[in-house]
């Protein structure tokens, strides 16, 4: 293997491995599947919603399970942050309940695999329309406006990242062994 000679000055880092020079470079990008690829050939397709799929999926399900995270914690930072206790609550529970969903969804993040993959798409509309609607619904829309457009953007985002995203399960919880 060919050796680098770039030197860093006062700290010098153990001299790094450059692929040989007879290997082209076109060769060696071929040699790394590209992580739609992996996870594409390892997971399960999920069943789409309503029998269609709506939009052209987009979002690898990795992304959308960071979303539902970051999500869940936006939204209850938002209403532990809030002023008013409807919004307190609203967002304590919509976020909660987002994380708990998420930890027990069968894809590769969560730490059980024990709710359908198809079932979190329909949990993940559930949740966008009621952080929508909890600020209206609640009377909080007006009294804690900051609160109020966080749960509706993050509710937007929920719903339109749902639409958008290519679910795939790890396991297929819930699913039906195919017969002979």
């Amino acid at each position: 293997m060919a050796r680098s000679n770039v030197s860093l000055g006062a700290y010098e880092l153990p001299t790094t491995y450059l692929p040989p020079d007879d290997i082209p470079t076109a060769e060696l990008a071929s040699l790394a599947p590209s992580v739609r690829a992996v996870q594409r050939t390892t997971t399960i397709p999920a069943r789409p919603l309503l029998g269609a799929v709506p939009l052209a999926r987009i979002v690898p399900e990795d992304v959308h399970s960071v979303l539902d995270y970051s999500n869940g914690l936006i939204v209850a930072l938002a209403g532990l942050s809030a002023r008013t206790k409807a919004a307190k609550v609203a967002g304590v529970a919509l976020g909660a309940s987002v994380v708990f969903v998420s930890l027990l969804t069968d894809y590769r993040l969560s730490l059980a695999k024990r709710i359908p993959i198809e079932a979190h798409e329909v949990i993940d509309h559930a949740f966008g329309a009621s952080a929508i609607a909890a600020p209206f619904a609640l009377g909080y829309a007006k009294r804690d406006p900051l609160a109020a457009v966080i749960h509706v953007a993050a509710g937007a985002v929920t719903i339109l990242g749902s639409l958008l995203t290519d679910y795939r399960a790890v396991r297929g919880a819930g699913r039906r062994p195919r017969r002979a």
